[in-house]
This record gives C-alpha cells, sequence and structure tokens, in this order.
C-alpha cells in the first residue's frame, strides 16, 4: 500500500475553543490509482491534503493517528528527513497558482530549484529537466517561456508550470488540491485529462481534492465523502454513483446539472453546516437530513461495511451491517 491513514485527528486551537478540523478520518491509495475526497467548502478537504504533507499551518496540529507512506509513519519523522520526501517522493499541486510560484523568479528557476535540491544533476542537466517537464505539461513554445515570470502567463499555463514542478522528481504520490479553481471549462478539460495522463505514464498515486463531481466520475477510482471533518462514505466510484448511501452524499450527486433532465431548479441540500465551535450530538448532518430520525440527533453513527467495498457512516444502515472496528 503506497499510502495509509489511519484515524487522523487535526485541531486548530483558538481562543474560543479548539476546532477539530478532521476527526477520525482514515483511507488508503495503491499506485496507479486515483482518490477523490469530496465535499462542501470547510469539510475538511485540503486540512486532511495538507496533513499528509505535513503543511498545516499554525495553530493547527495533528492530534492523533497516522500516516504511512510506503510504511513510513510521516508525523514521526524529523523535519529534515520530512523535507527531503516532500516534493520528492510526495508532491502536492496547490489550489491558486499565483500564489503558491514566486513572483520574483522565472519558472526555469522555480522547477529547476525543486530538481536540484532533490538530486544531484548539474546545473545544465536539470535546466533540460525542466525544459522536457514543461514539453511534457503541455507548455507551448516552452523554451520561449523558461524565462517568464509567473504574472507573464494564462491561469492555466501557470497551472501547468505547477504541474511540471510537482512531477519534476517523479514522485510516488500527487496530491492535486482543487487544480482547476479559477479556471474556465475547457482549460479545467485540458488540465484534469493531462493529470490523468500523467499518472497513467508514471504509475503514482494520486489524490484528487475537489468538489466537482464530474470530475469524479471522469478520473477517480475510489472516493471519500468528508462532511465537517469526518468521513462520512467511501466506496469505488462506479459503487458510489450507481448506489450512494449517505444522505449527503445523494444529496451531493442530486445537484449535479444534467443534460436529460427539465426541471426549473436544481435540488439543493437544505440549511448550512454547523458552526464548528458548537457542534451538535449525533449524527452532525441530522439538521439538514431529510431522513432524520430520534437516534441520529443523539448518537454519532459509526462506519459499516456493505457490498461493493462500501463504506457509510449513517445510523439508516447500521442495522444488520458488518460495524468497522467491531
Amino acid at each position: 500500500m503506497l499510502l495509509q491513514v489511519k484515524n487522523l485527528a487535526v485541531t486548530f486551537r483558538l481562543k474560543r475553543g479548539d476546532v477539530y478540523a478532521v476527526s477520525g478520518a482514515s483511507f488508503s491509495i495503491e499506485k496507479g490509482r486515483t482518490l477523490a475526497v469530496v465535499g462542501e467548502s470547510g469539510s475538511g478537504k485540503s486540512v486532511t491534503a495538507l496533513s499528509v504533507m505535513r503543511l498545516i499551518p499554525a495553530p493547527g496540529k495533528i492530534v492523533s493517528g497516522e500516516i504511512l507512506f510506503n510504511g513510513v509513519n510521516l508525523p514521526e519523522l524529523p523535519n529534515a528527513k520530512m523535507q527531503s520526501i516532500r516534493g520528492n517522493e510526495l508532491s502536492m499541486i496547490f489550489q491558486e497558482p499565483m500564489t503558491s510560484l514566486n513572483p520574483v523568479y522565472t519558472v526555469q528557476f522555480q522547477i529547476m530549484e525543486a530538481i536540484r535540491r532533490h538530486s544531484d544533476l548539474s546545473r545544465q542537466a536539470a535546466a533540460e529537466r525542466v525544459l522536457d517537464m514543461l514539453r511534457l505539461v503541455g507548455i507551448p513554445s516552452p523554451e520561449k517561456r523558461l524565462n517568464n515570470y509567473p504574472h507573464e502567463m494564462s491561469g492555466g499555463m501557470r497551472q501547468r508550470v505547477m504541474i511540471a514542478m510537482a512531477l519534476s522528481c517523479d514522485p510516488d504520490l500527487l496530491i492535486a488540491d482543487e487544480p482547476t479553481t479559477a479556471l474556465d471549462v475547457t482549460i479545467q478539460a485540458q488540465i484534469i485529462d493531462l493529470l490523468y495522463k500523467l499518472r497513467e505514464r508514471y504509475n503514482m498515486g494520486m489524490i484528487l481534492i475537489t468538489h466537482d463531481l464530474g470530475i469524479v466520475a471522469e478520473v477517480a477510482d475510489d472516493v471519500v465523502v468528508m462532511y465537517c471533518g469526518k468521513i462520512v462514505e467511501r466506496a469505488p466510484v462506479k459503487e458510489l454513483f450507481k448506489r450512494p448511501m449517505h444522505p449527503y452524499t445523494v444529496g451531493l450527486i442530486n445537484s449535479i446539472p444534467r443534460l436529460d433532465q427539465d426541471i426549473p431548479r436544481l435540488p439543493m441540500i437544505r440549511g448550512m453546516a454547523p458552526n464548528p465551535l458548537m457542534l451538535p450530538p449525533g449524527c452532525l448532518f441530522s439538521a439538514r437530513c431529510a431522513r432524520c430520525s430520534p437516534v441520529c440527533r443523539q448518537r454519532e453513527p459509526g462506519a459499516t461495511a456493505h457490498p461493493g467495498g462500501h463504506e457509510v457512516s449513517c445510523h439508516l444502515y447500521g442495522d444488520g451491517a458488518a460495524r468497522i472496528g467491531a
């Protein structure tokens, strides 16, 4: 197994109290497969990704759980060892390329810096590697773009530069956090297609953080659905779209526009996610759920296993199911 996350919990210590951004998250991914992590804004997707990279900003902290990458528990590693893994065996594409790329350095300098930090290549060999990577990600006339600064490139080209940088050291695992944010739909499709082809070419594992279920249906192998920092459903992608089980997942899928539907308004999930400082007892989705029962407001559901590799945390499926960890 390439990556195993077990019972991960991440808190942010605020003046008003501790906030659990991620609570009890567990999932795994193998080489050559894509795991999509979906959910609303604030559901814990990006914090989960940053935890794997050990880049949680203060006052955030991993308080429990394991993150096993190639059998090594990342939270226990010294900073120097983690730095040698990050950007080398484990890479990430961040949401906003304009804020992730340094505006005062050229594209060539920034990609070359990543290559030389994690390899013994000479400056000339590293420069050739940069050019090869720009060609690989589809930058037009890459020789002319080497000395461009980020502001001289379009959003789609900056995102391709970020992908080139992330892949420059042939990582085993790539994390893509909302890689198509702020891009128009044509460029979004190009970026997603590029990531899919590169995953196939390098046989790397990929974690795709997104709220776009259309993208998930196209490129993912497995899906994790998060709500308020907890994983509420996990399944192979075809199984999830064929038989969504958690009411929250059903709501997300029903809100996808479809060409064969003639309806005046898309269905929506009522209400809003609860305040993380004042979480209600029981199921955190209960106030928004049309199928809520009294037990949902009293007791938090545990994860249960179902046919097809499906796992769900919902009282609707508790009876007669194989409870995870029981």
